[in-house]
């Protein structure tokens, strides 16, 4: 039998404002767990609220639901994480948000020299070839697009 801890996949779009079909989704990501009623309806404990709040916390600042799904992998599924639980994952995305922090400020800092640059200097060019990475290539163009 379910209990009062468990809510609809309505109700669980209600609450956290996220479509029934991403919450799905969630699902078959193993970012969400539900379980199965006698009528084969999902139910969702309402400790998936959090993890949703995360989720959607995550992908706002620019993680992946790849990265997002390695995170949460950790974390108890059947209960509402704890404070160090939590505290893990923040020190972990806080490190990973300082260095795309340091690419966005070297992409910023860079980007007015792209002005009229074309391209055609490429051993000095920050953003696409740092460090003359594509001259281990070999001469000429590295990075041709087919149209």
């Amino acid at each position: 039998m379910i209990n009062n801890n468990f809510i609809t996949i309505g109700q669980l779009s209600e609450r956290s404002g996220v479509a029934t079909s991403a919450l799905r989704f969630y699902e078959t990501k193993n970012l969400i767990l539900s379980i199965r009623t006698s009528g084969n309806q999902r139910r969702y404990n309402t400790s998936m609220l959090r993890r949703i709040a995360l989720i959607q916390v995550a992908q706002s600042i620019g993680f992946t639901l790849e990265e997002i799904t390695q995170e949460l992998s950790g974390l108890p599924m059947n209960k509402t994480p704890t404070k160090r639980d939590w505290e893990r994952v923040a020190k972990k995305w806080q490190k990973d948000l300082d260095n795309k922090m340091k690419q966005i400020e070297s992409l910023r800092e860079n980007l007015t020299g792209c002005i009229g640059c074309g391209c055609l200097s490429m051993k000095k060019c920050h953003l696409l070839n740092p460090d003359d990475i594509l001259h281990e290539n070999g001469d000429g163009a590295q990075r041709l697009v087919d149209v």
